[in-house]
């Protein structure tokens, strides 16, 4: 039996403002988060009620999803360092669904979306990368659980970065566990990261996460968003798919940040992964282990490996060159053996930058 935490409701009013609109932190279509200070218990958290849409109470649908994100996140939490946001409890029941409330922990550096469309300085290309891999891992975690769960609102919005900038999923107001009666759940999602076959109930599988993971992917490389009207064709699928093909990968990339020659592999292969995953054809989709498993190892053989073998080449390129400059006498030679090892140091900084 799992035991949940539970909090007084007005502590975390208090905690919260009265939910004021300063500590608004995030809003969704069943819910509102806020940046919750227990002073007494030195507690930052993050505090999400259903939304009212207007009313004077939550809306039955808002309060029916957010029962369901408690249900799914309470099963889990017993894994060890889940990739998914951390959930602490809910709020004790007074016998009003106004008064439910489900405390997680706090997000403190924002979303993916933010991080790619809002941020002045966008990731590096091994940010990128390792973004990706992490998010895959968070699939698959799902995916892998007992009970197996179905995300279906994998987007940039709802993968948050925590103190250390790991990336976690969140919102699961449209999750469902495997044991669920899959037969009555109606189909939804987003917009642009929405599989287009998922049109009924017996469509639903584990491969709509996949192809909204696809999605995230192209979002991630190319910086553009799932759909951008002031763009044609709006959808980044249907805009990246023939560069893809067509091998045009450079097209896609994201021309904010340069892509050094050592990431090309990985960076094309992660685009290909992508490509699978939003297949209008269903099993033409990979497993989400499948794609975890090809991406770690691209991760580290085609972007590490090559990036200590250009620094130790560097390295011993200049050192060969510095004792064929020593054997020379002359001050203008040992003028230009300064400059080349000036230059080494520049470029050994430009790779070491890209690491971290």
């Amino acid at each position: 039996m799992i035991i949940i935490k539970e909090f007084d409701y007005e502590d975390l009013v208090k905690a919260t403002q009265s939910f004021s609109q300063s500590t608004l932190v995030g809003k969704g279509s069943h819910g509102s988060v806020y940046k919750g200070i227990l002073a007494a218990q030195n507690l930052v958290l993050a505090v999400k009620r259903a939304s009212f849409n207007g009313q004077l109470q939550p809306h039955p649908d808002n309060v029916k999803k957010l029962d369901n994100e408690i249900k799914v996140l309470s099963s889990l939490r017993d894994r060890q360092n889940p990739p998914v946001v951390n959930f602490l409890g809910m709020s004790r029941d007074l016998g009003s669904k106004e008064n439910k409330l489900l405390v997680m922990e706090f997000m403190p550096n924002g979303s993916l979306h933010d991080l790619l469309h809002v941020s002045t300085s966008p990731p590096l290309w091994t940010k990128r990368i390792e973004i990706a891999v992490h998010i895959s891992r968070a699939v698959q975690f799902l995916h892998e659980s007992n009970p197996s769960v179905i995300h279906r609102d994998i987007k940039s919005t709802n993968i948050l970065f925590d103190s250390n900038w790991n990336p976690r999923l969140a919102d699961f107001g449209l999750a469902v566990s495997q044991p669920d009666s899959l037969s009555r759940i109606q189909p939804a999602g987003t917009i642009g990261y929405l599989d287009p076959s998922y049109t009924s109930p017996d469509k639903l599988s584990t491969k709509i996460d996949v192809f909204s993971f696809g999605v995230v992917l192209l979002e991630i490389i190319s910086g553009r968003k799932a759909i951008d009207l002031s763009r044609a064709p709006s959808s980044v699928v249907d805009w990246a798919m023939p560069l893809i093909k067509e091998d045009q990968i450079a097209e896609v990339c994201d021309k904010r940040v340069a892509l050094p020659p050592y990431m090309e592999a990985a960076v094309r292969h992660i685009l290909r992964v992508a490509a699978r995953c939003v297949s209008p054809e269903e099993e033409n989709r990979p497993e989400i282990a499948e794609i975890v498993l090809t991406e770690s190892c691209h991760f580290i053989e085609r972007v590490r490996f090559p990036i200590w073998t250009m620094v130790l080449g560097s390295v011993n390129s200049f050192m060969l060159l510095k004792r064929k400059r020593i054997k020379s006498v002359k001050c203008e030679k040992k003028s230009e053996v300064g400059g080349e090892i000036s230059r080494g140091k520049i470029i050994l900084r430009e790779i070491l930058a890209e690491l971290h």
